[in-house]
């Protein structure tokens, strides 16, 4: 029992980062109607986000310490940190320590940003092209993000450390009755599975009880008439663009710690999630969720030793078996509205 319950520890965290992705594409489709394959850079931006917030509070200064030497007798170099420079030893190393949760408030701006220039720039000029020619230029402008990271941050995995706060895990079987070191499960992956869970709940919160969630959910629905009424539909839609650029960004903010980020991280990302909005239902914020959680947890059964035992290279397979399934069986998704992706 304790082994299943871990599995489903494990598959929550890399779920949320799918839903939280899918979520993203979904809001993209269903408003815009634009299959965007470059949603899985947006994640990877997100994360190097972090990185660069971490490199700009650790830049330093050198001096000389007379009291210390090196080999040759020389008075040592001794590099300080600007903040603890300016801050003290203690409020500067702990902005340092906490320099990835801090980053949300770095990365949210800039996503937001970047979100409005993409769509205003080049994915407007795609609307009305078939959804070839969109998947053609998103996955293009990918992979020219993806060597645009590459250049500037290198090639090799960037480690990001959560605070020290979050470092270790806690034994999470001891909770639920089992024997001490039972279950044993890191801090971290449970903070981005509550953060997943709070920013989901407040971006559905925001379509669903403000004037301008339910203005963009009834142009969702039928945008003709929502524009015949004398609303910037338009508008409204680049600003959901921004925000669902957003959520991804936030998404590789806070999965830096579980996963170096690297160049290629969005991409990796990209085609799993894809795959959980076909699964969820185009369009259908609830099935990209459910899907996502569901997904990541079917994963992670099939990452066991024991199920690898039986079926080699099933972890790397399982969630497009599960995709070809439901399908084959129900085209729209789990949640898809009816008639999307059944002609």
């Amino acid at each position: 029992m304790d082994a299943i319950i871990l599995q489903i520890l494990n598959g929550l965290d890399k779920g949320a980062a799918y839903a939280l992705i899918a979520l993203g594409l979904t809001l993209i489709f269903g408003t815009l109607g634009v299959v965007n394959f470059a949603h899985g850079a947006l994640f990877m931006i997100g994360a190097f986000c972090a990185v660069a917030l971490q490199a700009l509070f650790n830049a330093s200064t050198v001096t000389l310490d007379p009291t210390k030497t090196d080999f040759l007798g020389n008075p040592a170099k001794v590099e300080t940190p600007y903040l603890v420079s300016w801050f003290g030893p203690e409020t500067g190393a702990s902005i340092i320590d906490w320099s990835v949760p801090l980053a949300i408030l770095f990365a949210f701006p800039i996503m937001v940003i970047f979100g409005f220039i993409l769509e205003r720039g080049l994915i407007k000029h795609f609307y009305k092209r078939p959804h070839a020619d969109q998947i053609l230029v998103t996955f293009g402008l990918a992979i020219v993000l993806q060597e645009i990271v590459k250049y500037f941050f290198g090639a090799n995995p960037i480690p990001t450390s959560a605070p020290d706060v979050f470092r270790g895990s806690l034994d999470f079987g001891v909770w639920l009755g089992f024997e001490a070191n039972a279950i044993i499960y890191p801090y971290w992956r449970l903070v981005y599975f509550a953060f997943a869970a709070v920013l989901i709940a407040s971006v559905f919160a925001f379509l669903q009880f403000t004037t301008f969630g339910m203005v963009v959910r009834a142009g969702m629905a039928d945008r003709e008439t929502v524009g015949l009424l004398g609303i910037d539909i338009d508008k409204r839609f680049t600003l959901i663009f921004g925000l669902a650029a957003a959520v991804a960004g936030l998404a590789g903010v806070m999965y830096t710690p579980i996963l170096s980020p690297n160049y290629h991280m969005g991409m990796d990302f990209l085609v799993l999630s894809f795959v959980v909005v076909v699964v969820g239902g185009m369009g259908s914020l609830p099935g990209a969720v459910l899907a996502g959680f569901l997904l990541g947890i079917l994963q992670s059964f099939a990452s066991m030793n024991e199920v690898k035992s039986l079926v080699p290279g099933i972890d790397q397979i399982i969630i497009y078996l599960v995709a070809i399934i439901i399908l084959l069986s129900r085209p729209r998704g789990l949640m898809g509205r009816k008639g999307v992706m059944e002609e």
